[in-house]
């Protein structure tokens, strides 16, 4: 016989879960660090000082918001630490200390917190960090050294010799110098977090493990621009080294796995996340062949980050048993 007399009537959700935003946090954190130990190894002890430079910034900036604003402090739930990885990793290593500080101060007060905290921003803090940095310093943003360049961990880095990345090459049709293992190990000229597709991969398989993360963003974000650049490559290149090149070069991984998944920020629905990865995907190769910049990732994710509204509503799964037009009149009201 049961004891009713121990059952306790709460209100809905009825369904538990040892979960929460910290051990979610806690997760992609640990997804991210094969990434930053290939960064150390390939750009040194400085890609590290950047790296926790900006995570400072990222959670200092929260603290103080709260502080002086009066709200309880959220830099507990770890979401600044997440975001401060992320900006870094989109950051030069050679670009001076105090640009991803005042990045990181610009996506947890302007793009993060003002919008009411996590949750409630509509574009990701850290790539909406990255497009402010590359808007106010596009030189410094652009410029880039090759692998195992020694450089001082904080001081200046005005005297390192910049090298050209993949991308800069597959921007002017031809294929980059670096091989595909290259690529995949990091050995490249780029930002501290993207080179190393494969850490990126591992990271990506971790999370969805863990149940973080569905494959249905990634899978059709990577799935499009393999597919584009597959058929359409440039300069009569080899169809396959050219995709190949594609996918594995710029912050391709590091968007489709890490940014454009963000919860806040993407669709909830399955159908509706297949399209936000698709939309990324045509948006990312249509710059990278057309725009101003080689890489299009950041804008891509940015621009279908403000679209998620429009998708969610359209690809909203009716109610069973609930007539078609009801459930569209329910939808667009």
């Amino acid at each position: 016989m049961y004891d009713l007399s121990k059952v306790v009537v709460t209100s809905s959700p009825h369904i538990k879960s040892d979960e929460d935003t910290r051990s979610v946090m806690f997760d992609v954190i640990i997804a991210l660090l094969p990434a930053l130990a290939v960064a150390f190894y390939t750009f040194g002890a400085r890609a590290l000082a950047i790296t926790c430079l900006t995570v400072a910034a990222c959670v200092i900036s929260e603290w103080a918001y709260c502080r002086v604003m009066g709200k309880k402090a959220t830099i507990g739930d770890c979401s600044a630490v997440v975001t401060g990885l992320l900006l870094a990793y989109n950051v030069p290593v050679n670009a001076p200390a105090w640009m991803p500080v005042i990045g990181g101060v610009f996506a947890i007060v302007v793009v993060k917190m003002l919008f009411g905290g996590i949750g409630k921003n509509f574009i990701n803090p850290a790539l909406g960090g990255r497009a402010f940095m590359m808007a106010c310093w596009t030189a410094l943003m652009t410029s880039f050294v090759a692998p195992h360049t020694n450089l001082s961990v904080i001081g200046s880095t005005a005297d390192a010799v910049t090298s050209a990345t993949p991308l800069a090459a597959l921007k002017n049709g031809q294929l980059p110098d670096a091989s595909i293992l290259d690529l995949l190990l990091g050995q490249t000229g780029g930002v501290i977090g993207e080179t190393c597709a494969l850490a990126l991969i591992a990271g990506g398989v971790y999370l969805l493990v863990r149940k973080v993360i569905t494959i249905n963003i990634p899978a059709a974000y990577i799935l499009t621009v393999a597919v584009l650049t597959f058929l359409f490559p440039m300069g009569g290149q080899d169809r396959l080294q050219w995709m190949l090149s594609q996918v594995l070069s710029g912050g391709l991984m590091l968007g489709a796995i890490f940014m454009a998944t963000d919860y806040a920020t993407s669709p909830v629905t399955p159908k509706g996340q297949i399209v936000f990865g698709v939309g990324c995907g045509l948006l990312t190769v249509f710059i990278r062949y057309f725009g101003g910049y080689p890489e299009g990732v950041s804008y891509s994710i940015l621009i279908m980050n403000s679209l998620v509204w429009a998708i969610d509503a359209h690809t909203h799964p009716r109610k069973f048993g609930y007539p078609a037009k009801a459930a569209k009149k329910e939808v667009q009201g």
